[in-house]
């Protein structure tokens, strides 16, 4: 029997107290046995951070707009959203795995998965916490100012008030695995206030609370406080101070979770509340300064992986703080070359905050403003989960990536047991007419309980492989290949089962289909031979053979797989419209202008269709044509994937006017960019709601670019725009095939170029006309003076 979030037996509530210069207890508390004890930075000193490298506001959150206002941290696994409001600090805290729903395993009379948030289940918020101040009213201070220091992973308000100059900040650590919250004053000051921590489904304030959902998820968080010249108490069912010359606020918590199929997504012998408890007493017993420098040497070793440059903006954009500068760029039409360049860094700060060493990044990422996210922020296997990866790798964050691959291999148990006994039900329209049925595959939707929700989704296997798969042609890695091959070779089973065989026009050949889908989100729901399956298909064929030939495996059965690939049918241009074909007709069956780019993923993220003279000029030119008419302007996600397709055909023009579209600022719950550069999804008219997925394929589609690259095959500055032309440079940039790039530009044209081997051997690279064969050992580097004029 689950206990009921409000039992107060499930609560505990700490003797805390606290004089000058001691830390605030939590009890005997048994050892943090999870893991090592961290690893501090022996220089006392926090690196300085660069200007470019910040972004700014002169106000802070209202509380009632957070997640267009608030400032996100987060360590990869436990996250918040943070006001900066003077007199009251409030953190909306999540931890990715909060999550209700289970395995949503009984079908609906369609044939279809449930998708509520009671069967399938929704990712929600952990707590809230609240400091007040009450003497610090926003009305009665002076010069404030909140900034987010990408480059150290830090959240930072300051303000003036009674001539004391008053400093937070906050910021959360993943090898302490707490959110720390350090205010300071130069002055004669004091902080005197409560710290409260509030469960948010019924459990209330508490300084540490323990409970579960009904689906048998158990849960926990914690806080403590410290200071120096004055008190800290518990008192009742918060945390006063009182007098303190600076004051830290340590907060942790988390989920039994596991990722193991085996034991239902669970780890019995984990307490959230107990483990929440040691996590921040732990950290509590230490200064806040080495808590900072812990963080910020973790964050650093990624962060620090690539720096980009794409021109010097004017001191007149530099004095505007940052919804200022993005209303002053969409007013304009300047360019303003260092916020776009800290706009690809947010992205960055965002991935390394939001994906490490838990579940992958979902709908919304890490970070929530209540418990009812549209969509559930669940993880959309039809585009949103692989855009929100299409990043890592481009971005020099290619560690970020495993979280996808975690994910992907816990969860393949269920998903493989679900397409067994699920996929072949009658009711399902998408079910393979063949009657055989292998392998595996996915909803649109999945949990992290292995479950479906919305409707079947045949080729988000193939999908989610490819996204797999490139992470491989970045890193190189061989353990990573061994990982993934059961997920290939399922998919690949799943297909060999599902094919048909069919006749083109005039009887000229026999070719294999795919079985009755949809064009994802276009329709029409039972066609056959959909661009989109082809394409994926083909890729995932191809990635296998490779796979097993790499890997030493599987000989006969690749053989197989690769004569099924050269019967596949591959999509053509319509005679009506001059168009790709969406479907397997030369008829235009859907909307025109419709959001998704699904017949285009042959163009991006696949390289079948290219514009280097391998691929048929007439399928370029239909590409080139569908891609023309879906337009310039859609949501956020869509325009990074038209931005993405438009630099895979080199041109710089319309690649760069949807990154500028997407930097539009949001007002009235339109499309565009949020207060606090989320990306917001216009639902309806008047409504519009964070989606974090154009926060990472905006980015990819600056990285696409300045680069284009497959294994062996690397293009320097493909698509570069005006804009950007004048000067610039990234170092650590990689390239699919094992390489990392350092590049500087100017007027248009390289001046230095330096390529690294992580792993690749050999590959051709080339810049305007100009190419060279480079062959390194893994570990070398060369420079190229071939593009330098």
């Amino acid at each position: 029997m689950n206990p009921h979030p409000t039992d107060p037996g499930r609560r505990t509530l700490l003797s805390l107290t606290a004089t000058a210069g001691l830390t605030a207890a939590l009890g005997s508390l048994p050892a943090f046995t999870a893991s090592a004890a961290p690893r501090r930075p022996a220089d006392s000193t926090t690196p300085r951070s660069d200007p470019r490298h910040h972004l700014w506001w002169r106000a802070p959150a209202d509380d009632g707009s957070m997640i267009e206002q608030g400032l996100p941290v987060g360590n990869g696994r436990l996250g918040a959203l943070t006001g900066n409001d003077p007199g009251r600090e409030v953190l909306l805290i999540t931890d990715a795995t909060l999550w209700t729903g289970g395995l949503n395993d009984t079908l609906d009379a369609d044939g279809q998965f449930p998708y509520g948030r009671s069967d399938f289940g929704s990712f929600t918020l952990l707590a809230r916490l609240t400091v007040d101040l009450p003497d610090h009213d926003l009305s009665g201070v002076d010069g404030y100012r909140r900034t987010l220091d990408l480059a150290q992973g830090l959240v930072t308000s300051s303000y003036v008030r009674s001539g004391v100059t008053y400093r937070r900040q906050i910021f959360a650590s993943r090898p302490d695995d707490v959110i720390v919250l350090h205010f300071t004053q130069s002055g004669r000051g004091r902080y005197t206030g409560s710290v409260t921590l509030e469960g948010t489904h019924g459990e209330g304030a508490a300084v540490s609370f323990g409970t579960a959902f009904p689906n048998g998820l158990r849960y926990g968080a914690a806080v403590t406080a410290y200071g120096t010249g004055g008190r800290v108490r518990v008192h009742g069912t918060r945390v006063d101070f009182s007098g303190c010359r600076d004051l830290t606020v340590v907060v942790s918590g988390g989920t039994d979770y596991a990722p193991d199929a085996s034991k239902r997504y669970r780890d019995p012998t984990l307490d959230p509340e107990k483990l929440a408890r040691a996590k921040v007493r732990a950290a509590a017993a230490h200064p806040a300064g080495t808590l900072l420098r812990t963080h910020v040497a973790d964050y650093r070793d990624l962060y620090g992986q690539l720096d980009l440059s794409l021109g010097t903006s004017t001191a007149a954009q530099r004095s505007l703080d940052t919804w200022e500068r993005l209303q002053a760029r969409a007013r304009d039409g300047v360019p303003d070359p260092e916020l776009e360049a800290a706009y690809f860094q947010f992205g960055r700060y965002l991935m390394i905050s939001g994906s490490r060493g838990s579940l992958p990044l979902n709908l919304q990422g890490l970070w929530l403003d209540g418990n009812d996210p549209d969509w559930m922020s669940d993880y959309h296997t039809d585009i949103n989960l692989q855009m929100n990866y299409w990043m890592a790798d481009r971005a020099g964050l290619s560690q970020c990536f495993d979280a996808l691959t975690d994910y992907c291999l816990a969860q393949l148990p269920s998903w493989t047991d679900l397409t067994r006994r699920l996929f072949n039900d009658p009711r399902n329209r998408y079910r393979n007419s063949t009657g055989g049925n292998a392998g595996w595959t996915v909803a649109i939707s999945t949990n992290p309980y292995g479950g479906g929700g919305w409707w079947w989704h045949p080729a988000g296997n193939a999908w989610l492989c490819t996204t797999l798969w490139e992470h491989y042609e970045y890193t190189r890695s061989r353990t990573h290949l061994e990982r993934i091959y059961p997920l290939l070779k399922g998919a690949c089973e799943f297909w060999e089962a599902r094919l048909l065989t069919t006749t083109l026009p005039g009887g000229s050949r026999e070719v294999l289909i795919a079985d009755s889908d949809w064009s994802p989100e276009h329709g029409p729901l039972d066609a056959k031979g959909i661009t989109y399956a082809q394409e994926l298909v083909w890729a995932l064929f191809g990635h296998y053979c490779v796979a097993a030939a790499e890997l030493g495996k599987d000989a006969g059965y690749a053989d197989t797989i690769a004569s099924l690939r050269g019967r596949l049918y591959l999509p053509q241009v319509s005679p009506k419209t001059g168009r790709l074909e969406e479907w397997m007709s030369p008829d235009d069956l859907g909307e025109t202008t419709h959001r998704h780019l699904s017949p285009l993923v042959g163009l991006f993220p696949g390289d079948r269709i290219r514009p280097d003279g391998s691929t048929p000029e007439e399928i370029v030119d239909g590409a080139t044509a569908l891609l023309t008419a879906r337009g310039m302007n859609s949501f956020g996600w869509a325009n990074a994937w038209r931005s993405l397709c438009w630099a895979r055909l080199k041109d710089a023009d319309k690649a760069y006017r949807l990154v500028v579209t997407n930097l539009h600022p949001s007002t009235g719950g339109g499309n565009g960019t949020a207060f606090n550069l989320f990306d917001i999804y216009e639902v309806e008219q008047g409504r519009g709601i964070f989606q974090i997925d154009a926060n990472f394929g905006t980015p990819a589609a600056m990285s696409e670019m300045l680069l284009y690259s497959r294994p062996g095959h690397l293009e320097l500055l493909p698509a570069l725009p005006d804009a950007w032309a004048r000067s610039g440079h990234v170092t650590g940039l990689p390239a699919r095939g094992g390489f990392v790039l350092d590049l500087r530009w100017r007027d248009g044209r390289p001046t230095s170029v330096r390529l690294r081997s992580v792993g690749g051997r050999t590959t051709k690279v080339e810049c305007a006309g100009v190419s060279r064969t480079v062959s390194l050992e893994p570990g070398e580097s060369v420079t190229l003076q071939d593009f330098v004029r």
